[in-house]
């Protein structure tokens, strides 16, 4: 057989939709870095077009890959860039959901700051079985054992993405019945006094919505890894287009249109009051265990075991400055800055 007559691919690969993907996943990353500077948001949102990039890569790698589909660079390379794109979106969700612990941190089941730091920990490690699994799955000269291996580590790295996303998934849960049996998220009389639970509702749901998008995905993955290379989600195009393509795109224009930054203040130290109406400049949640103690018990179990005290900064906030307050004494007073 000649070299121009054998494809990688186990289907004739569509050279249309690769281009279609591209240019929709270019559009929704040029409007996520103009809400990056608008809001000056990358350390939270600045995952959504880094994430982007990567589709926009691997989108172009494989429109290139189709025209060639013998060269077994490019289809790895197109591989690898696809199935490491979608979990920097759940980067996304870590980050933002964190940020609205710190909005309102009488109610969060951990300390913030740990939502990142531990998911962030599991997802290099999905990473890098991931990245090693499928460059040793496409690679032609691989011997059967290394095939073997890359196989596993791909499942190990799926198995682990759905079970960290569930925990995800749970923790929001957690933090939103809080929400719900607190009162805060009740409605208000006045659309002013209902404006910061509205946002706050609407975070919530955002969240929801993009971490099952993801789940979706994810099972997807599960489903096609188990099956292996004779399996219909691997024999067929339009699955791959319909999970990696259509629902990381619904996800990313959903958060186009609803952007996290809309409903969440750029500093963490500002919190929402236990009346769910008023924005408050607090000290910020400051957690004095050592990093290591942080990222191996974020619930602080030691702490619940040994009945050690937290600093409840938020029970003392009639000392903490109202937001909009503040911003006016600033306004006044011109040798005072505050930074947002």
């Amino acid at each position: 057989m000649a070299c121009c007559d054998f494809s990688l691919y186990p289907y004739a690969p569509n050279k249309v939709a690769p281009i279609i993907f591209l240019v929709v996943f270019l559009l929704s990353t040029v409007h996520h870095i103009h809400m990056c500077i608008r809001h000056r948001s990358w350390k939270i949102t600045g995952t959504l077009p880094w994430g982007g990039l990567l589709f926009i890569a691997g989108f172009a790698v494989r429109e290139v890959s189709v025209f060639h589909t013998h060269n077994l660079n490019l289809f790895i390379a197109s591989i690898v860039l696809l199935l490491v794109a979608p979990p920097v979106y759940a980067v996304t969700n870590y980050i933002v959901l964190g940020r609205t612990l710190y909005y309102v941190p009488y109610l969060s089941p951990i300390h913030p700051g740990r939502v990142i730091s531990t998911f962030l920990g599991l997802d290099a490690v999905i990473g890098a079985l991931t990245g090693n699994g499928g460059a040793r799955v496409a690679n032609a000269d691989a011997t059967p054992s290394e095939i073997s291996s890359g196989k596993a580590m791909l499942r190990a790295s799926i198995l682990l993405q759905v079970v960290s996303f569930l925990l995800f998934i749970l923790l929001e849960y957690v933090f939103h019945r809080k929400c719900i049996k607190a009162g805060i998220l009740a409605p208000r009389s006045t659309p002013e006094a209902n404006k910061n639970a509205q946002k706050l509702r609407r975070i919530l749901y955002l969240m929801y919505v993009s971490s099952i998008i993801i789940s979706c995905r994810h099972i997807f993955r599960v489903v096609d890894i188990w099956q292996g290379a004779e399996g219909y989600l691997e024999t067929h195009e339009w699955p791959f287009y319909v999970f990696d393509g259509a629902f990381m795109f619904f996800n990313t224009l959903m958060l186009n249109i609803w952007h996290p930054m809309k409903y969440l203040p750029n500093d963490n130290k500002i919190y929402l009051s236990k009346d769910g109406k008023t924005e408050r400049w607090g000290p910020g949640w400051v957690d004095k265990r050592l990093f290591l103690l942080t990222f191996v018990d974020p619930f602080d179990l030691a702490g619940l075991f040994m009945k050690r005290d937290k600093e409840k900064f938020w029970d003392r906030e009639e000392e903490h400055p109202i937001v909009g307050a503040q911003q006016e004494c600033g306004s006044a007073d011109k040798g005072t800055e505050i930074t947002v």
